[in-house]
């Protein structure tokens, strides 16, 4: 994949990282290459500007591909839905945890990329990402010095951090403790979503105390409030509503009391958003009051760059709001029939190691027949188990597959997608594999 030009200009030595990419030798770490693209000695940039064909040029089953055409779609819409409801956008990076992905999200206008742990962070620097959201506490002293360092050595980064307690308060400013003139690092009070959820302080007391806690030290600085409504108990519409009311009204609260006065602060974080309610986000982030400074809105959707044929194609807000357009999946799992021990049965060799099941099984989609090439709808062809190398297949009467049929599935979940592949093909829709997102688990 290309290096983007995002909005903020990625420094030269990220360009020059993501480049590099490219330069990989396409050998047997990567699962599916061609066996003659190593025995020739092929980059993956030289393999990519070959521009095969996923069928016919070489690549062997399973082979996870990524639709170019859906991945650009989904990057657009995104871009524009944020840009109608007045939202930066810090896609959650752990989807994908794929350098190039990050870039492109930052072309098309993302302010910045989530990260859940300092590993990811740590992917990001070296590619270069400048704003950084870590949506979780970080009490690992050694994680915190590092990344106080990276504040240190580049003014022009930014990185806003969870806290959700007084006593995570505490270890980060004695991690942070005893820096010359260093940065202090910015800090959003974490809303939990309700007992018996996640993270997150469980009372606005509660967030009051973590807040008074971080005006006590000289380490950190009380930027916002953030949470995540995909962890309201039994969340419908109406709870996830009522708590995102609770999110805007407690920065409002902090914003009347002072506590985001006399910290030099510019602007004031209010952070939300995973890919099934940012609908209801933009909702009430709309209807935010007016603060003492402007407010910077900050939706964090991850699944979107892929979407899916399961989990998020159901819950997906634009089921909702289909007039603001619709999500593409951008994935299918290729894989082969290798048994068809009767006429019930089937076996392909793809399971637990390449296949999304955490959340739904595979979808059996299209048919390629082994004989004509010809695609065809998977009729009758249903997935009911896998195995850590094969995939379980019921086929009805009307079902026509024979050994060697390539068949392709369908996923749900994208983060347990991505996360499975080091290598994953980028085609286009006549099957021209152009370019491989790297990714970085």
């Amino acid at each position: 994949m290309a290096a983007a030009t995002p909005n903020r200009p990625l420094p030269g030595d990220a360009l020059a990282a993501l480049a590099a990419l490219a330069d990989e030798p396409a050998d047997s770490r990567f699962k599916s290459l061609p066996p003659d693209a190593e025995a020739a000695g092929l980059t993956v940039g030289q393999l990519a500007a070959e521009r095969r064909s996923l069928f016919t040029g070489g690549f062997t089953t399973p082979v996870l591909a990524l639709s170019a055409e859906s991945v650009e779609h989904n990057l657009a819409l995104l871009e524009s839905y944020s840009e109608r409801h007045g939202l930066a956008f810090a896609p959650h990076g752990k989807t994908s945890m794929a350098p190039q992905l990050f870039a492109r999200q930052l072309q098309y206008g993302a302010w910045g990329i989530t990260a859940a742990v300092p590993h990811q962070v740590r992917v990001y620097r070296a590619y270069g990402v400048q704003r950084i959201f870590l949506a979780n506490e970080v009490v690992d002293p050694v994680a915190l010095r590092w990344i106080a360092r990276e504040l240190d050595a580049d003014p022009d980064f930014r990185l806003i951090c969870y806290v959700d307690s007084v006593r995570g308060v505490e270890l980060m400013d004695e991690a942070l403790r005893g820096r010359a003139g260093g940065r202090a690092l910015d800090v959003v009070v974490e809303l939990g979503a309700g007992d018996g959820a996640r993270t997150g302080a469980r009372t606005e007391a509660d967030c009051a105390a973590v807040a008074d806690a971080v005006a006590r030290t000289a380490t950190l600085r009380l930027v916002g409030v953030a949470g995540y409504e995909g962890e309201v108990p039994r969340a419908d519409p109406e709870r996830v509503r009522a708590w995102l009311e609770r999110l805007a009204a407690l920065a409002a609260d902090f914003d009347k009391t002072g506590r985001f006065s006399g910290t030099g602060l510019d602007e004031i974080v209010v952070s939300a958003g995973g890919s099934a309610w940012f609908d209801t986000v933009a909702d009430v982030f709309a209807q935010l009051p007016p603060l003492s400074l402007p407010v910077l809105k900050l939706l964090r959707s991850g699944a979107y760059v892929s979407h899916d044929d399961g989990h998020y194609s159901r819950l997906t807000p634009f089921n909702r709001i289909a007039q603001e357009g619709a999500l593409q999946p951008a994935f299918r799992l290729w894989a082969q029939v290798v048994s068809r021990p009767s006429s019930e049965q089937a076996f392909l060799n793809a399971g637990k190691r390449d296949a999304a099941y955490d959340l739904d099984l595979p979808q059996a989609q299209v048919v390629r027949d082994a004989r004509t090439g010809g695609i065809r709808p998977a009729d009758a062809v249903e997935v009911t188990k896998l195995s850590d190398q094969h995939a379980w297949l019921h086929t009805g009467p009307e079902a026509d597959l024979e050994v060697g049929d390539w068949v392709g599935l369908g996923l749900s979940h994208p983060c347990t997608s991505f996360d499975k592949w080091q290598l994953i093909p980028l085609v286009e829709a006549d099957g021209t594999v152009v370019d491989f997102v790297r990714t970085f688990f």
